[in-house]
């Protein structure tokens, strides 16, 4: 192929690529602010006054862009007989979330993930203290329901075996009425006045945004950049140059 030949094909691919480039570098910023703004909106919400947890009448609207992460606060009663455990990895090592659901006064009910379990405090005599009786206060943050189960394990219903925490699911497998349940979970704060080394420990969600869409959107416009810098100096060595068939002398 000719110079002039591979000049005509090779610059318009590069222009095209350029502009490729220049598109995903500029979607990359966008992202940026957009994740800015998440973590902005989510730092708000975990360290604002709690509200109370939504009631039915907003269920449909609850969304993890509307809601998730809000500091949340609900009365009622444990269901205790109706818990459920979830495998969960956390800060403490491996075992389980420990969810129960709470009747409210209205007749609603709301899962709570009230905390950690080792797996050796599977069964509540191991726990260090007793179930909660009676009318209680729970303050967390408000979750969105995890449909289906983990990477590559899904929930196992008929074998009680969770590995994620799947609202619908769990009402149905506990035969709680599913108009009533709540769409979403609360993740309880640590109880202030439990003992140290008894079981659940709560307080333990971990909310992490990767963040590396400034490191991509330089990536993408210095490839843009260095693209330019190819061209120009195979423009200069001539290799974009007049037809060698017929160089002009």
């Amino acid at each position: 192929m000719t110079q002039r030949r591979r000049g005509r094909v090779l610059v318009p691919a590069a222009a095209l690529f350029f502009v490729l480039l220049l598109a995903l570098g500029t979607w990359q910023v966008q992202r940026l602010a957009w994740k800015r703004e998440l973590i902005a909106r989510v730092d708000a919400r975990v360290t604002a006054t709690p509200i109370d947890a939504p009631g039915r009448a907003a269920w449909p609207s609850v969304t993890a862009e509307r809601a998730e992460y809000q500091r949340v606060t609900l009365q009622g009663r444990f269901l205790t007989d109706k818990a459920a455990l979830v495998q969960a990895t956390t800060d403490l090592g491996a075992g389980f979330w420990l969810l129960t659901p709470l009747a409210r006064p209205d007749g609603s009910v709301v899962w709570v993930n009230r905390g950690f379990l080792p797996p050796q405090a599977r069964e509540p005599s191991a726990r260090g203290w007793a179930e909660p009786t009676g009318t209680v206060d729970v303050v967390g943050l408000l979750r969105i329901t995890e449909p289906k189960g983990a990477f590559l394990r899904h929930n196992d219903p008929a074998a009680d075996r969770w590995y994620s925490r799947d609202i619908a699911a769990l009402t149905a497998a506990r035969g709680l009425p599913a108009a009533d349940t709540a769409p979403y979970f609360v993740d309880a704060a640590r109880d202030p006045q439990q003992a140290e080394g008894t079981w659940p420990v709560g307080g333990l969600t971990v909310i992490r945004f990767p963040n590396n869409h400034l490191m991509y959107a330089i990536t993408w416009y210095g490839m843009a950049l260095l693209l330019v810098v190819g061209l120009v100096y195979a423009w200069r060595r001539g290799a974009l140059g007049p037809d060698d068939d017929n160089p002009a002398r």
